[in-house]
This record gives C-alpha cells, structure tokens and sequence, in this order.
C-alpha cells in the first residue's frame, strides 16, 4: 500500500479560492476585511511567517497592516496599539506574533485581543466557545488540518483519532474539532507509555510533538490517515515532520507531507477567520 498524499498546497488554493469570493462579497458591500499582525523583535522565523500572512492577504484582496515593533517595546506599548486596533472598524482580525520577547506577558497580550478580532482563537472566551462547540474562532493549525481531512475525503465521524501533543495551539483544540465531528478521541503526549499501542489503533492519527520523525511506519495502522504537523531542520538543512514520512507513507491511507501539508493550510484558515469576522462585522450593521 502506497498512501494518497495530501497536497497542502493544492487544497489551500482550492480553499482560498472560496474565501476570496466572500471577501469579494462583501467588498461589493463596501466592507474589506483587514487583518493587522503585529511582530515585536527580529526572530527570522517570526519575519517569515508574518511576511506569508501579509501575501495571503495581498492575493485575496484583503487589507492588511503589517505593525513591526523593536524587541525592546514595552509591554503596555505593545497592549496600547492593541487597544488602538481593537477600536479601528477597519481591522477585523488582529494577530500577535508569538513569541514575544520575555518580558512581555504573552498571555496579557493574547488576553487583550478583542474576542471578536481574536482570528487566530487563543483567546479564553473563543477557547471555551470552541470547548462547548460553540466555536467563533478556531486555532488556524487544526482548522486547516480538519479542512485537510475534509478535502481529501476523509471519513472522521465514527471513527478513532489519536491526537499526540497537548498544546493549546494545537494538539488539545485539534482533540475538541475531531470531537465535535463525531470522532472517539484519544490523546496522547510523546511520554505516553506505550505510545505505539495507541497509535496502531488510530484511524486518523495527528501528530504534534516536534520530535522529528518520532512516528514510524511501523506505528501506524494500515489505512489510516496520518496529519503532521510538525516541522523540524534537520542537519542536512532539509525539514521534516514529527512523522518518517518514507516508512509511514507504505502503510498510511493518506499522508501529509512536510514541508507542503499543513503549513499552507494554517496561513489559509487565518485569511479565512478574517473574512468570517467581517461577515459577522457586516451583518450586525
């Protein structure tokens, strides 16, 4: 058995191509929906993502304000542009890239995000709207990793996910969506004792330890879908998942590579949440 391989780049395409329709429905109504992304420091990687929002939005016709603050910016400097972009009808998504240099309270800037500008949903209100499926906004990695699943047609109610990793980005929310869609749940840490035995029973299997190459073929059940979220530099200078994509793809149904699987799809869930808040914006004028 060979795996179908889920192409992240083809399928964000296909996804931004819907939400640019919205977009452009409700530019027609004289509404464009903003993102503003605020980057506080000079972290390469930060630069990089935050430079692949700002395109995202540029190819869907958004507008989007790119604010770049030195590391040395004072956390109530970083809170009082929150405040300001919270107020500016013009923005309807507001992003905080993390992290944030140590002395500032990521958690205080996170927490002062309006709810309802909260596009990338680590705010607790949207975190417990999400817990109660009542979701507003959900976390863009495991949004784009259901949106994954969806498009390849991937059967989910019924069926047993295995989630490894606990993190509030994305392993403990990507457990509540799979719940939500009717999957029996497990979830499971990279200290989980006897890891392999709960793998080798997951249909859908989501991986998202940042351990490279932790889950091998032989860990995984025939048929199952694997999601890899993780991506990590090897020596070589080449990325990798959390999962040995070359013995996992033998044995997979379907498999997400890395780089070129969930790493579009986050990008296009942001650009999809920030249309989804000027809906909402839209229709309670």
């Amino acid at each position: 058995m060979t795996a179908r391989i889920i192409d992240g780049k083809t399928i964000a395409h296909e996804v931004r191509a819907e939400w640019k329709e919205r977009a452009d429905a409700l530019k027609a109504r004289g509404v464009t929906p903003g993102l503003a992304v605020i980057i506080v420091g000079e972290d390469p990687a930060s630069k990089v993502y935050v430079a692949n929002k700002v395109k995202a939005c540029a190819e869907l016709g958004l507008h989007s304000e790119h604010v770049v603050l030195s590391a040395d910016t004072s956390e109530a400097m970083l809170l009082s542009k929150i405040a300001q972009l919270n107020a500016d009808p013009k923005i309807h998504g507001i992003l905080v890239q993390l992290p944030v240099p140590k002395h500032i309270d990521s958690e205080k800037v996170l927490n002062a995000i309006d709810p309802n500008k909260d596009v990338d949903g680590f705010h607790p209100m949207n975190v417990g709207a999400l817990a109660t499926g009542n979701m507003r906004f959900a976390p863009c990695t495991p949004y784009g990793s259901m949106k994954l699943l969806e498009k390849a047609g991937v059967p989910i109610e019924g069926k047993h996910a295995v989630v490894i990793g606990r993190s509030n980005i994305v392993g403990k929310p990507m457990a509540l969506m799979l719940l939500q869609a009717n999957a029996t749940v497990t979830i499971c840490t990279s200290k989980t004792v006897d890891l392999p035995k709960y793998t080798r029973d997951a249909d859908i299997l989501v991986v998202a330890t940042g351990k490279a190459k932790m889950i091998t073929g032989d860990m995984i059940k025939p048929g199952a879908a694997v999601i890899d979220v993780g991506i990590n530099r090897m020596e070589n200078g080449k990325l990798c998942g959390d999962v040995d994509f070359d013995s996992a793809k033998e044995v997979a149904g379907w498999i997400t590579p890395v780089p070129g699987g969930v790493g579009p799809m986050t990008i296009t869930m942001l650009v999809a949440n920030t249309v989804q808040s000027a809906e909402r914006t839209a229709g309670s004028k």
